[in-house]
């Protein structure tokens, strides 16, 4: 098969990465497949290559793929990339080429769902109206007040040490400016962002934090972007207190959404039985996978 191989310009850059694209061709210009690169630039991460690879089914098996993989891998290292990650839904096509072209299963994420339809709120306000001594529930919509912006900042390391298995997936800097930048980021696209925190009300400093982004129409899946706690808040069943008034404020104030859309490292047995005590019902499966360079 003749194939040709063009790199693109692609607009995708933003504060945190640039994003790189290729388009594989037949002999009669017809596009037969794609790859995006992203590069990450911010320090702590500025080693790792993010890959998105697609082929047209009726063209697989022509080395299409591997030829659009030769581009971005070419290009991660000419960029000093330490390592490349891709993902793929378990037991595919894209799964199984990643295995053959060297990568190696980091990370097992575990989607899962809860149908809004079916939540039980009485039992979801019993949750939240439980007590949790020393603590307070607070969210707002959109970008967080500037009174808590320096704490909410601050609680974003709750993230840190989420499992990751394998993954080299580097260190991430939270601070105000990327916070509030992330926010106007899901404004700029039309969608809604609600974020529930808890509040230690010994000093008012953030314990705790989940997010959750809702289309703007209000309709379909909304996504939950991430749920962390404090480690030195740990113990205290915040995440789920937390992630409980997330769903019930969802159920509340977007009656045509469907339901509410998770993803969870396999690993991360915690967050797994948070979500599986909240009715969250599993999708599919995908793997990281990732090729060092």
């Amino acid at each position: 098969m003749s194939l040709r191989i063009t790199p693109l310009t692609d607009p995708a850059h933003g504060p945190h990465s640039r994003r790189l694209a290729w388009l594989a061709a037949d002999a009669d210009s017809i596009p037969v497949g794609t790859a995006f690169l992203r590069l990450f630039t911010d320090p702590g991460q500025e080693h790792l290559a993010e890959l998105t690879l697609h082929v047209h089914p009726g063209e697989r098996r022509k080395c299409v793929g591997s030829r659009l993989l030769d581009a971005a891998v070419v290009t991660a290292r000419d960029n000093a990339r330490r390592c490349v990650v891709a993902q793929a839904e378990a037991g595919s096509p894209g799964d199984h080429f990643l295995a053959a072209r060297g990568f190696r299963k980091v990370l097992t994420l575990r989607f899962t769902r809860l149908p809004l339809a079916e939540v039980d709120t009485a039992a979801l306000s019993e949750i939240v109206d439980r007590p949790h001594p020393g603590y307070r529930l607070l969210s707002w919509r959109g970008t967080v007040p500037d009174g808590l912006a320096e704490t909410f900042a601050a609680s974003r390391r709750a993230m840190d040490d989420m499992p990751m298995d394998d993954t080299d997936h580097g260190t991430v800097t939270w601070d105000v400016d990327r916070v509030k930048a992330a926010a106007r980021a899901v404004a700029q696209r039309g969608d809604h962002l609600h974020t529930v925190v808890a509040v230690d009300t010994s000093n008012g400093s953030i314990a705790g934090f989940t997010e959750l982004v809702v289309p703007g129409d209000g309709t379909g899946d909304g996504q939950h972007y991430g749920t962390g706690v404090l480690p030195e808040h740990r113990g205290h069943g915040l995440g789920r207190w937390m992630k409980s008034e997330s769903v019930r404020q969802a159920h509340r104030h977007y009656p045509g959404l469907g339901g509410l859309l998770t993803d969870t490292a396999d690993s991360n047995t915690h967050m797994r039985r948070i979500n599986d005590s909240l009715g969250y019902t599993p999708t599919h499966m995908t793997h990281q996978h990732q090729l060092d360079l």
